[in-house]
């Protein structure tokens, strides 16, 4: 599986997670929406109906659960697509030491259409980011024109991507 962004992900940048999305209490998933929860992780595209025939209920049912999962943001079906195949060769993450108030910076890097992951952190970095670009010039650009011209980034260590080693997308409802 090719790492985590925005192209391979699916999530475009209207569909992306902010970190001002506030939970106030997990959500309780019963053992029937733990199942298609699996199923769909293990192919996104697996019709209702055989879903259906996987957990025990009708294909309305499990139509009408996959709306509730994915209208209350517990869940995204998404296509994940490698960008290695699709003319993108620098993969990276970033750490970024930021001066002042952390959300505005992570606010100005997670409109970068080439950033497509965005954390506050706690730890030797502020922010961790991760990108993905066409090529090492576009690299160059992106860290010194976009990010390090931000206020109140005051370092910036980017890590090369060599060789994905794992990244899996079917941890379930643990």
């Amino acid at each position: 599986m090719p790492p985590r962004v925005t192209h391979k992900s699916g999530a475009t940048p209207s569909k992306r997670r902010s970190q001002d999305v506030t939970v106030s209490s997990p959500v309780s998933l019963d053992d029937i929406d733990r199942k298609i929860i699996g199923v769909l992780q293990g192919d996104g595209r697996c019709p209702y109906g055989t879903i259906a025939d996987q957990v025990g209920l009708s294909e309305a049912a499990v139509r009408r659960r996959v709306q509730r999962l994915r209208e209350t943001g517990i869940m995204e079906i998404v296509a994940i697509t490698d960008p290695l195949q699709l003319g993108f060769t620098r993969e990276a993450l970033v750490g970024i030491r930021v001066q002042g108030d952390v959300r505005l910076v992570a606010d100005k890097i997670a409109s970068i259409v080439e950033i497509n992951y965005v954390v506050l952190c706690a730890g030797s970095f502020d922010i961790i980011a991760e990108l993905v670009t066409v090529d090492d010039d576009s690299l160059v650009h992106l860290l010194n024109d976009s990010i390090r011209s931000i206020p109140g980034v005051t370092e910036v260590e980017t890590f090369i991507y060599l060789k994905l080693a794992k990244q899996t997308f079917n941890w379930g409802t643990r």
